[in-house]
């Protein structure tokens, strides 16, 4: 699901509210979360999972075509474990398999 599909579907669900004030509280979340991740604060929608921010140290890497040695620089990057609520979830008995067929 992309941004957009989310604000048709929360906008469908919620017909009081527009379009466009979906957009925006849709943005406000977006831009709250990556703001705190940015703090390096962790994130948690309970019953969804929680986001974290994980550095990784600079190292020597290789280019895959050539094989040379390049210097991969330090970096941070975001980090989502899933929640007990949402693997249960995706885990539960349907009755298919995973890519919709029926066993």
């Amino acid at each position: 699901m992309t941004k957009s599909e989310l604000i048709a579907e929360l906008a469908s669900e919620h017909p009081y509210l527009t379009l466009a004030d979906v957009d925006r509280m849709v943005g406000v979340l977006f831009d709250e979360m990556t703001d705190a991740l940015a703090r390096g604060e962790r994130v948690e929608l309970r019953g969804f999972g929680a986001f974290t921010v994980k550095h990784r140290r600079a190292r020597a890497g290789r280019n895959p075509r050539t094989g040379e040695m390049v210097s991969v620089e330090e970096k941070s990057v975001p980090f989502f474990k899933a929640g007990k609520e949402l693997r249960e979830r995706l885990n539960e008995p349907t009755g298919k398999s995973r890519n919709g067929a029926r066993p």
